[in-house]
């Protein structure tokens, strides 16, 4: 059953190809839950299989992540807090979730654009308080192209390098995860620490 499941998605990611790929990311940073594994990992098993070039793939996948993070910043620029609280409840955001999203911000700063696109149940909604801190658009794109770039260059890289083993995907993306969140951590370490060493300077 699993691996009839597995077949069907990677020919569904075949079919769609480069902008299939591009859609589908964007519509998971954006508001839509669509878990990102399931189109980057099978990305990736496809390029192993030389259906689809490795590091097209990739760019697709992190363009699609940042036009969908641009796409929540510029609503939550352009329309603000009323907007986002009245209209977010029909995409699973409530004020609850939002004031976290923002403690969240505050608590980590600008840095958090880059860190929070790594943390599940954050990633897809941490552009919302940046825009709202109307964070320069500049840095909010490189800092997100820069989280996205590694988890979209993790889940392809463990699609390639399993190759015909699509059973151990499951346990494998577990240490994937785990891997990320370790350099999460580590990069915000040395964000804060240079950080705190400059005064507080952004």
């Amino acid at each position: 059953m699993l691996s009839s499941v597995v077949d069907w998605i990677v020919q569904t990611v075949n079919a769609w190809g480069y902008f299939g790929i591009f859609a589908a990311m964007f519509l998971e940073s954006s508001f839509f839950p669509f878990p990102s594994e399931v189109i980057m990992i099978p990305a990736g098993y496809l390029a192993y299989r030389g259906e689809m070039s490795l590091v097209a793939a990739i760019g697709a996948g992190i363009a699609g992540s940042l036009a969908g993070a641009l796409f929540n910043y510029w609503l939550a620029y352009r329309f603000g807090r009323p907007f986002l609280l009245r209209y977010g409840k029909y995409v699973f955001l409530h004020e609850e979730n939002l004031e976290k999203l923002e403690r969240f911000f505050r608590s980590h700063g600008e840095i958090s654009t880059f860190n929070g696109r790594l943390i599940p149940g954050i990633r897809q909604y941490i552009s919302l308080p940046a825009g709202l801190a109307r964070m320069k658009v500049a840095r909010f794109a490189l800092f997100t192209a820069l989280g996205a770039g590694i988890w979209v260059t993790v889940l392809a890289l463990l699609g390639y390098f399993l190759g015909a083993h699509q059973k151990e995907v499951a346990h494998y993306l577990h240490n994937a995860t785990a891997v990320a969140l370790l350099v999460v951590a580590g990069l915000s370490l040395f964000y804060w620490l240079r950080h705190r060493e400059k005064g507080g300077g952004l």
